[in-house]
């Protein structure tokens, strides 16, 4: 993504169709730091690049 400098894929979350994609981003966005970090954490506690695994 350019201009925002991300590295690697932490976190990904699936859903079957784009009305509740676009209503989880949108609460994801009103959350602190703090509680995003212990989301991707619960996942992916080490930071692994999840990318290789979506295939």
């Amino acid at each position: 993504m350019p201009g925002y400098g991300c590295t690697r894929l932490a976190w990904y979350e699936e859903h079957w169709d784009i009305g509740s994609a676009i209503q989880r981003e949108k609460s994801l966005k009103r959350w602190n730091r703090r509680w995003k970090i212990d989301l991707v954490e619960s996942i992916d506690p080490e930071w692994d690049d999840l990318y290789l695994t979506l295939w």
